[in-house]
């Protein structure tokens, strides 16, 4: 018997998750045999099948169109300390073989590493932990343990404050759960330094995603004019400029963000190089048309501008737009690096963007390069989802 609360799915509604699928949806739940709706959020369940076998054992939320999340498929296996040691020493020896000397990288990437709800990025000594939902809320002291024990950590900090959160019905906070840790912290990437604004920046404090895009725009850019929009803290633009760009200006809405540009390129030297001009991504490029600029090469990492399904059509028209615009400014033979974090922003559609927005400048446009999320985002191969980065380098003719 177990001490769970038991989940039955409805009849031929197993498939999914025996083809390896960790997400069960509300309306797959057998709601007349094992009503949802009495269970409390984060609430441990074991799913079984229409015919009662077990499948999977994991959290519950009748508040979630994501009803249940699995965190192990083994009956014998309770949801303890020893399953989170156990993950998350898998994902710290991964990282470590990858990034060998250099710990900066995201540790836990929720699904991709069996640990649906969780996001760990590590800068150095320090780690930023986001729980997105309510179980991993409720796990959040066990997990806060094993890392402590697995990693040893000088501090660790709590950004439970991602959009994320909401729809889990869950409050928004930040707060160090262990030691000390400052409100930046200082990390390197592709030999470039950084501080990112853990406690008050986007998400973690920084976007390890794109390290080995970023790594690529390395080739293209030597001697060139950048243009880095949606900059952030210039992950892109101060790399550019480290490896050997000869003007680069960042673009952001956010004062705070171009401040750190400036700071990251001074703590690398190049702050003669790096410039920054504030504004809507959108009215700053029509605004450097008008004024003549152009560049030769230009990249644009822009938010998510489709969250949600229903959102698709709005969203490839802004991503379309975005395209026009920065292929307006870039110089014959330029290259454009143009990238989405949106899921529902398919590779092919986000191309299909690309190539609607140079016929329609009478231009043509090349690919010469693709790359998505790194290897410290592993993608979980049955849950498409996971993979959710596109990018790609174009050469503008």
């Amino acid at each position: 018997m177990t001490d769970h609360a038991v989940l039955r799915l409805r009849k031929d509604e197993d498939r999914r998750i025996r083809a390896g699928h960790l997400w069960v949806y509300s309306n797959e739940i057998d709601v007349a045999a094992t009503p949802l709706a009495t269970l409390e959020a984060g609430t441990l369940v074991d799913l079984q099948d229409s015919r009662g076998n077990f499948l999977g054992r994991g959290y519950a939320n009748p508040r979630s169109l994501i009803a249940v999340r699995l965190l192990t498929r083994n009956a014998n296996w309770p949801v303890d300390a020893s399953l989170f040691r156990t993950r998350i020493v898998a994902a710290l020896t991964l990282r470590e073989k990858l990034f060998e000397g250099a710990p900066y990288y995201r540790l836990i990437h929720g699904e991709g590493d069996g640990l649906p709800g969780l996001v760990v990025d590590r800068f150095g000594e320090y780690l930023v932990v986001q729980p997105n939902t309510a179980g991993i809320d409720r796990l959040l002291d066990q997990i806060i343990e094993v890392l402590v024990e697995t990693v040893f950590p000088t501090g660790i900090l709590i950004r439970a404050d991602s959009s994320a959160r909401i729809p889990e019905g869950l409050e928004s906070y930040v707060r160090v759960a262990y030691g000390t840790v400052p409100d930046s912290v200082p990390l390197v990437e592709n030999g470039v330094r950084f501080e990112a604004p853990v406690s008050t920046g986007q998400k973690t404090g920084w976007f390890y995603d794109h390290r080995l895009n970023r790594e690529r725009l390395r080739r293209y850019v030597p001697g060139a004019r950048v243009l880095d929009v949606f900059s952030y803290i210039g992950g892109w633009g101060v790399q550019a400029a480290a490896a050997g760009a000869r003007e680069v200006l960042c673009v952001d809405s956010s004062a705070p963000a171009l401040e750190a540009v400036a700071h990251n390129a001074a703590l690398n030297g190049v702050e003669s190089i790096v410039n920054c001009e504030r504004g809507d991504a959108f009215e700053v490029l029509t605004s450097l048309r008008g004024r003549g600029e152009r560049f030769d090469v230009v990249v644009l990492d822009p938010p998510p501008f489709i969250k949600r399904k229903k959102d698709a059509r709005e969203g490839e028209q802004a991503y379309q737009r975005i395209n026009r615009l920065a292929m307006e400014l870039v110089i014959p033979g330029g290259i454009l690096v143009t990238s989405s974090c949106s899921f529902h922003m398919g590779r092919d559609t986000l191309l299909l963007a690309a190539l609607r927005a140079s016929t329609g400048l009478g231009r043509e446009a090349q690919l010469l390069e693709e790359g998505h999320q790194g290897p410290d985002h592993p993608i979980h191969l049955a849950i498409p989802e996971t993979s959710y980065l596109k990018a790609f380098f174009l050469r503008v003719g």
